[in-house]
């Protein structure tokens, strides 16, 4: 059973922040196969796609295309501040391993 991911409010803050629902543009998260672990993240401002599971918040949207909804179930999007930089990151409980960077994973 698919279980939409959550994003937090600071994502959606972030989101607010930078302009992209002001650009029409929204977070797009996919998983597309590579990285050191099997499969990588791809975080960016894209347009919607017909296809794409829209999740709201703040007047901001972050979308997910079809194929990558069963990697992210129960997933969260969130935003994260250290002292390496500041970017959006993914929790994915579906994750049996990940890689230093958090870019990649495993299933």
């Amino acid at each position: 059973m698919f279980v939409p991911p959550a994003v937090t409010e600071k994502a959606f803050e972030q989101l607010a922040a930078i302009g992209a629902s002001k650009e029409g543009k929204a977070l797009r998260v996919a998983v597309e196969g590579g990285g050191c672990s099997g499969f990588q993240y791809e975080i960016k401002l894209d347009d919607p796609a017909a296809d794409d599971l829209v999740l709201e918040g703040a007047g901001e949207k972050v979308v997910i295309d079809e194929v990558s909804q069963p990697f992210l179930t129960g997933a969260k999007i969130d935003y994260v501040e250290e002292l390496i930089g500041a970017r959006f990151v993914i929790e994915n409980p579906n994750a049996s391993s990940s890689c230093g960077c958090g870019v990649s994973f495993s299933m």
